[in-house]
């Protein structure tokens, strides 16, 4: 699985490039035929109490499978935006099994 991290109007960081592809480790894991996922990291700045934003987006057979996240960090919208995934990965896997 190929993992493509993009920072959008902010510093990269490496401390954080490593939590995203050690969480999507275990995802891939679990999914082996997920081909590459997209990660968009951004800041909004009008939000007080949350504007970290975490979108990522799952390049695998079929329809791509999206989600995003607004968090107080970055570390939960990440967690969060990863469980959203997961539900859409159990449903496409639910539909490849009847077939």
């Amino acid at each position: 699985m190929t993992v493509n991290i993009q920072y959008v109007h902010m510093a990269t960081s490496e401390a954080m490039n490593e939590y995203v592809t050690k969480k999507l480790e275990k995802l891939s894991k679990k999914y082996d035929w997920v081909i590459s996922v997209q990660v968009h990291f951004e800041v909004e700045h009008n939000d007080k109490d949350k504007g970290k934003i975490c979108k990522m987006e799952l390049s695998l057979p079929g329809p791509r499978i999206f989600a995003t996240s607004n968090e107080a960090n970055y570390e939960d919208a990440v967690k969060n935006t990863i469980k959203d995934l997961e539900k859409q990965l159990k449903k496409r896997k639910e539909i490849y099994k009847t077939h």
